[in-house]
């Protein structure tokens, strides 16, 4: 009997041998793996041309239709890639999703994947993609012209709006252009809970709530659900209320962020602002 028992009990003792060895050998195969891996379809334009139709028919949605970022998804022709730039990297990225963000996972078959970077890598960072004006400058210009009050950079300055800390990795020159000048032209998309997989993500729309007394609330809706929304009001202060209380909850497709026109902004000091903001990759 206690021999027995013995033999019983090495056997796990060999399962938790074998799986810190393979648990260590693991990592290391990975690593290998995504080190040299490598498009098969790479300079190929067929393979590129290819990977543009299935682009524009699954992804444009998010990143554009020529892959220049869009109101969810970031620009894919400036050549920053925040999820890794080797070809394993955005083959895995594409694959599987990321985690915490509006990035899903795909169920493209590898050769269309495959084709997809070979479109990517065929886009060359546009022409003019780099703001010529001065980042210290525009620095300045974010503060002075109250962008601080509802944007917050690394922790600092207001949440009514997108944070920005991060938004040269994410946008164009031109989204950040357009923003700026035709706010309402493409709305962004706020935080979704990384935890729902089937939530739709808040817009940085204008919503306005309609009490029973007839008083109206006007802001940015953080969540709202069947029973309830959540708003940021105009002073950014969060409120919640019961859609039971209310006369009324009203969307309309439109920024509270003012529409900056030359007057507001010449051209000279927008070039400015947008190499500051061209500056914030999160780092």
């Amino acid at each position: 009997m206690g021999e027995r028992v013995a033999k019983r009990s090495g056997i796990p003792a060999l399962v938790v041998v074998l799986t810190l060895v393979l648990g260590a050998i693991a990592p290391a195969t990975r690593a290998v793996q995504e080190k040299t891996v490598s498009n098969p379809l790479a300079n190929d334009p067929a393979a590129a041309k290819a990977g543009e139709l299935l682009f524009r028919s699954n992804c444009s949605p998010c990143h554009g239709l020529s892959a220049r970022g869009g109101g969810r998804g970031p620009d894919l022709t400036s050549g920053r890639w925040v999820h890794g730039s080797s070809d394993g990297d955005i083959f895995r990225t594409i694959s599987q999703g990321v985690a915490g963000t509006q990035m899903p996972a795909n169920s493209f078959e590898d050769s269309e994947t495959w084709t997809i970077i070979s479109y990517l890598r065929s886009l060359a960072p546009s022409a003019g993609a780099k703001s010529s004006g001065d980042k210290a400058k525009g620095e300045t210009l974010f503060v002075e012209r109250g962008c601080s009050v509802c944007h917050m950079v690394r922790g600092k300055g207001g949440a009514l709006g997108p944070d920005l800390s991060r938004v040269g990795a994410s946008r164009s020159i031109a989204y950040l252009a357009d923003s700026i000048r035709e706010p309402d032209k493409e709305l962004s998309d706020g935080m979704m809970d990384p935890n729902n997989h089937y939530g739709v993500p808040m817009v940085y729309d204008t919503v306005t709530v309609t009490l029973k007394s007839g008083e109206n609330v006007t802001g940015v809706a953080s969540n709202e659900d069947t029973f309830s929304i959540q708003l940021m009001d105009t002073t950014q202060r969060l409120r919640l209320f019961l859609k039971s209380n209310l006369k009324a909850v009203r969307h309309d497709r439109k920024s509270l962020m003012p529409a900056y026109s030359e007057k507001m902004i010449d051209a000279a000091d927008l070039e400015d602002l947008l190499a500051y903001l061209e500056s914030l990759r999160g780092s």
